[in-house]
């Protein structure tokens, strides 16, 4: 088994393809950035439920209930997006942080206050490190 290189970018593919085969659940490696990806795709609605546990090696697993509409039974997400990678890296100021469909969506931020949305980003002026961005 290969090291994987960039852990954000595996974790929002394993949500793309739970959501592209129509999972309700996906299960992903823990880490405490994942840990704070999840919960703000869970605080702005993105995620039905998540639930966090631990395994053998201390890693843990982060368990993702997706959310679908009932009735058209499209997902919530629609489209999750790396914006900085390991490769190139995507830093910015505050007042330049994009809006995501004119904020219909929401770009993750590592910023020196922790991962945070678009939007605490910019109440709170501070920019960082954009990870992804998710409508």
């Amino acid at each position: 088994m290969s090291a994987i290189t960039d852990p954000i970018g595996d974790y929002l593919t394993r949500v793309r393809n739970a959501i592209m085969a129509n999972h309700r659940i996906v299960e992903i490696p823990a880490s405490n950035i994942k840990k704070r990806i999840t919960e703000i795709l869970y605080d702005q609605g993105f995620i039905y439920r998540y639930k966090f546990e631990e395994t053998q090696n201390n890693q843990g697993n982060i368990k993702i209930a997706l959310k679908y509409d009932p009735l058209t039974k499209q997902s919530a997400i629609t489209k999750l997006v790396r914006t900085s990678r390991p490769g190139l890296r995507e830093y910015t100021k505050s007042g330049k942080i994009p809006r995501v469909i004119n904020g219909l969506g929401i770009s993750i931020v590592s910023t020196s206050k922790g991962v945070m949305t678009d939007k605490d980003a910019r109440e709170q002026k501070v920019g960082g490190e954009i990870l992804c961005m998710v409508y």
